[in-house]
């Protein structure tokens, strides 16, 4: 890539390796979020995360059909934090509860950084996720 190449990601799927589809579905429905049926199928779901953000979570064989590499086990190892930015400190705690009661794990306890508050979870196959709400009048524009 050249640069005078800028890269613009225009959507986000994150594919995630899942041991039970239809309990990982059940799961992430439990939190508040739909599923885009068009890209399911018994072989993985589209978790729509926001309006241009998707989690497709696969099963295991179907997963390493894409890579050559082994599929790491996310209890035992940590290989991404995704972090979801979300509208209120509330949401957080909502997400993070909802985790909670649907099987997830979550983390002992939220941080509160004044401009930034967040708290994390692990879902039913130890992905680790971050949900967090950033002060907009912290967040100063960049340029170029």
């Amino acid at each position: 890539m050249t640069a005078a190449v800028k890269p613009v990601v225009s959507n986000m799927f994150i594919n995630l390796p899942v041991q039970d589809l239809p309990r990982s579905v059940a799961f992430f429905e439990s939190l508040g979020f739909s599923i885009n049926k068009q890209f399911s199928n018994e072989q993985g779901a589209c978790v729509v995360l926001g309006e241009h953000s998707y989690a497709m979570l696969l099963t295991i064989p179907f997963f390493e059909t894409f890579t050559t590499k082994k599929t790491a086990d996310a209890k035992q190892a940590v290989g991404a934090l995704i972090a979801l930015s979300v509208d209120s400190r509330e949401v957080v705690d909502a997400l993070v509860n909802a985790a909670g009661a649907a099987g997830g794990t979550p983390q002992e306890s939220s941080t509160d950084h004044g401009f930034m508050y967040e708290w994390g979870f692990e879902d039913l196959d130890g992905h680790m996720w971050g949900p967090f709400w950033m002060d907009p009048n912290y967040v100063q524009p960049q340029e170029g």
